[in-house]
């Protein structure tokens, strides 16, 4: 699962190009997470801001 620090993101798309799922699409100034983000964390390192970060999934 990925968050997004929307408090610090930028908005550059840099996490965009770089997906393999292609989970992220910039809309607008708002950076869309879909479904198909597997958690990688690619986005995460590529991002200059630090604005995205990858959680470990919560078992309940």
């Amino acid at each position: 699962m990925l968050e997004v620090h929307r408090d610090i993101c930028g908005y550059c798309g840099c996490c965009v190009s770089v997906c393999p799922e292609g989970a992220l699409e910039l809309i607008d100034a708002y950076l869309e997470v879909d479904k198909k983000c597997t958690g990688c964390g690619i986005c995460a390192k590529v991002c200059p801001l630090g604005a995205l970060e990858v959680l470990d999934e919560v078992k309940v």
